[in-house]
C-alpha cells in the first residue's frame, strides 16, 4: 500500500482520467481504446510465451 501512495504523483500525470472514454464502433462490437490495448498486450505476451524457448531439464547452458 505504501508503494501505491509513493507512485501516485508519478502515475497521475501519465493519463488524464477526467475525460470521456474513446470508444471504437465496428458493426455490433463496441470497445474502448484502453481495453483494446490491454487485449492486444495480453495476446502478445501469450504468443511470446509460446515462442520463447525455455530451458528444460536436458538443455545445456
Amino acid at each position: 500500500m505504501a508503494t501505491l501512495v509513493l507512485l501516485h504523483p508519478l502515475t497521475a500525470a501519465l493519463v488524464n482520467l477526467d475525460t470521456r472514454a474513446r470508444v471504437l464502433h465496428w458493426w455490433f462490437i463496441q470497445i474502448t481504446v484502453a481495453n483494446l490495448v490491454v487485449i492486444i498486450l495480453m495476446v502478445l505476451v501469450f504468443v511470446a510465451a509460446l515462442l520463447i524457448p525455455f530451458r528444460g531439464p536436458g538443455s545445456k547452458r
